[in-house]
C-alpha cells in the first residue's frame, strides 16, 4: 500500500525541477533569460555572467522536447547513481562535467552556443554502466555503452550536421568514466 511520496533523489529531482523552471522562465522572456544565464557562448571575460554560465548552461533547454529528452533519461539513470555514491558526490560530478563542457565550448567553439543537460546525461550513463566495476573487473556492459554511445557520437560528429553538440556528449562520457573510476576506487 502506498503510504507517502518521498523526495528520493534530491540532486536529480532538484536538477529536473530547476531545469523546468528555467525553461518556463526562458519561454516567458522570449529566450532572453536563457541566453543571458543558461547557455555558454563566447562572451567577453570581463562580463561577470560569463563565469556562472560555465555551470548553469546544463539547466537551459531550447524547448520542451529538448528538456524532455534530457530529463527523462536523467530521471532514469540519476537516482541509482545518487543512491550508490551519495548526493554530494553526484552534485560534484555534475558540476565538474558542466564546467569542463562549458569551458571547452567557450574556448573551441566561439561561433555557437551550448545549452542542455545531455553532457550530464552521458556522464551518468557511463557512470551507471560502471556499476559492476568492482574487484578489478571491467564490466562488459560498460565497454559496450562506451563503444555504442561515444562511438555513435564520434560518427555523428563527423558525418551529420545538426544542432547537437556531440563533443559535449563525448566530454560527458569521458567525465563519467574518470569520475566513476575515482568514486569506485574511493568506495573500496
Amino acid at each position: 500500500m502506498l503510504k507517502r511520496i518521498t523526495y528520493n533523489s534530491p540532486v536529480v529531482l532538484t536538477f529536473a525541477f530547476l531545469s523546468l523552471a528555467v525553461l518556463i522562465l526562458g519561454t516567458l522572456t522570449g529566450g532572453k533569460l536563457t541566453s543571458m544565464l543558461f547557455c555558454v557562448y563566447r562572451a567577453p571575460l570581463s562580463d561577470p555572467l560569463t563565469y556562472p554560465r560555465f555551470f548553469l548552461h546544463v539547466l537551459g533547454h531550447s524547448n520542451i522536447s529538448h528538456y524532455m529528452g534530457n530529463i527523462l533519461m536523467l530521471l532514469v539513470v540519476g537516482p541509482p547513481l545518487e543512491e550508490k555514491f551519495g548526493s554530494k558526490s553526484l552534485l560534484m560530478a555534475i558540476a565538474i562535467t558542466a564546467l569542463i563542457s562549458g569551458v571547452v565550448q567557450f574556448v573551441f567553439f566561439p561561433h555557437t552556443a551550448l545549452l542542455g543537460a545531455s553532457g550530464i546525461v552521458f556522464m551518468m550513463i557511463v557512470m551507471l554502466s560502471m556499476t559492476g566495476a568492482e574487484h578489478g573487473r571491467i564490466p562488459l556492459t560498460m565497454i559496450l555503452v562506451v563503444i555504442l554511445y561515444i562511438g555513435s557520437e564520434v560518427i555523428q560528429g563527423i558525418f551529420v550536421e545538426d544542432n547537437v553538440s556531440q563533443i559535449t556528449h563525448i566530454i560527458g562520457g569521458a567525465c563519467g568514466a574518470v569520475i566513476g573510476f575515482f568514486l569506485y576506487r574511493k568506495r573500496r
